[in-house]
């Protein structure tokens, strides 16, 4: 592989994380290299992409050698074995990938990793709070954190907003929360009239501070 177009994303490590992250971007037409010293792990990969190898040993000159240099970046998604998920993640860094994400299941694992120069992903941490999030909330779907602060939180719209417009909800004034979408049925709408009446089933993506989330939850308890 001499140029850059056959992969745009090397992933180091295919167990279950690596392999869902695999599928999830091959699926969305994404060109991946995949590498694996498991030799039944990348098997049931090939049919994925072409760029399928067994690596026995994650050294510098053998990610070099299947073409990661190639990539605009590299996802390192070896968790357990802590000495090679930050071997591999020094040789990507040292290969000159422009982006390095790699996984870790400790913080002081983590903490090594960011100081090499990767982003550092805890799989296990954030599916622990976001199912713990789930389970304290009625009314959330989902959430994406933008940072310590900040979150996008789909939620299904309370049975007392039923009925009512957007603007006579006002959740900006009252919590400091803009909506951003409406999600009716199969339907997303964007471009939101002051004057839409919310219906039962809607759902809406709102986009604030955490605690003003917080706030806005606690009060549909009451």
């Amino acid at each position: 592989m001499k140029k850059k177009e056959p992969a745009s994303y090397a992933i180091i490590g295919v167990g279950r994380f690596g392999s869902a992250l695999a599928r999830t971007l091959a699926l969305s037409g994404r060109q991946i290299i995949i590498c694996d010293k498991d030799a039944d792990r990348v098997k049931e990969l090939r049919d994925l992409t072409p760029y399928a190898f067994v690596v026995p040993q994650m050294s510098k000159e053998a990610l070099d050698e299947i073409g990661v240099r190639n990539c605009e970046v590299g996802i390192v998604c070896i968790g357990n074995a802590i000495e090679v998920s930050i071997l591999a993640t020094l040789h990507l860094i040292n290969l000159g990938l422009p982006r390095v994400i790699a996984k870790a299941t400790t913080q002081d694992q983590g903490q090594i990793l960011e100081r090499l120069g990767a982003e550092v992903v805890y799989p296990e941490h954030d599916m622990g709070v976001r199912l713990g999030k789930k389970l304290l909330s009625n009314h959330l779907v989902d959430f994406f954190s933008l940072n310590d602060e900040t979150e996008i939180y789909e939620m299904m719209i309370p049975d007392k907003y039923v009925g009512k417009s957007v603007q006579e909800v006002d959740l900006r004034a009252k919590y400091g929360l803009n909506i951003i979408a409406i999600e009716r049925g199969e339907s997303t709408i964007t471009d939101i009239s002051p004057n839409y009446r919310f219906e039962f089933g809607d759902g809406i993506v709102v986009i604030g501070r955490i605690d003003s989330i917080q706030r806005f939850e606690s009060d549909q308890e009451r």
